[in-house]
């Protein structure tokens, strides 16, 4: 592994384990096994290596995620698609996942929020034009996209959160399952 790869490696591995705005660049430097001159020679500072991350990692979900959203007139495949995707890019990639989620609820005003904002925001208007296109089909959900994209999100991150700590298994039973409950409510 290259110092690129590893200063990287070891950045995710201390910023999903204690969060963005625990870690120092000197404790990244450190578990790298490379002088704090060396990270800022390919990051340029922390933030930078923080958005090489979320590029680097956020670009392939969302390589994954675009195609997976393209409605053909069937929601609930597509629904099942885009949780299989989520959940097998959580299994893949876990502690990029784990830290994904944390920045999600990183305070508003922070370094972390402001890197991930737009890159959520992505996310959330991707789901939000799916559910616009499908209201062709299913003219009881106009007005509903926004409600509809971030339920659904969250209703899937909820899921990887529960698998990360040991307390679900992210296979096809529950893409089935969570699609069901999501289409269907609760009382189904």
């Amino acid at each position: 592994m290259d110092n690129r790869a590893r200063i990287q490696s070891c950045a995710l591995q201390l910023f999903a384990a204690r969060g963005y705005d625990a870690v120092g660049v000197q404790e990244i430097a450190d578990a790298a096994g490379i002088t704090k001159p060396t990270l800022y020679h390919y990051f340029g500072s922390k933030r930078g290596l923080l958005n090489e991350l979320l590029s680097t990692y956020f670009g392939r979900l969302h390589q994954e995620v675009e195609p997976a959203a393209e409605y053909h007139g069937d929601l609930p495949l597509t629904l099942n698609r885009l949780a299989a995707v989520y959940f097998g890019y959580a299994q893949e990639y876990p502690v990029y996942y784990r830290f994904q989620l944390a920045l999600w609820f990183a305070p508003p005003d922070s370094d972390a929020f402001r890197a991930v904002a737009a890159l959520n925001e992505t996310q959330q208007e991707l789901l939000e034009d799916l559910f616009l296109r499908a209201t062709a089909d299913h003219g009881n959900m106009r007005g509903r996209h926004r409600g509809y994209a971030a339920t659904f999100l969250g209703m899937v991150n909820t899921y990887v959160a529960l698998a990360l700590n040991g307390y679900a298994e992210l296979d096809d039973d529950l893409v089935y399952r969570a699609v069901h409950q999501f289409m269907h409510g609760i009382f189904s």
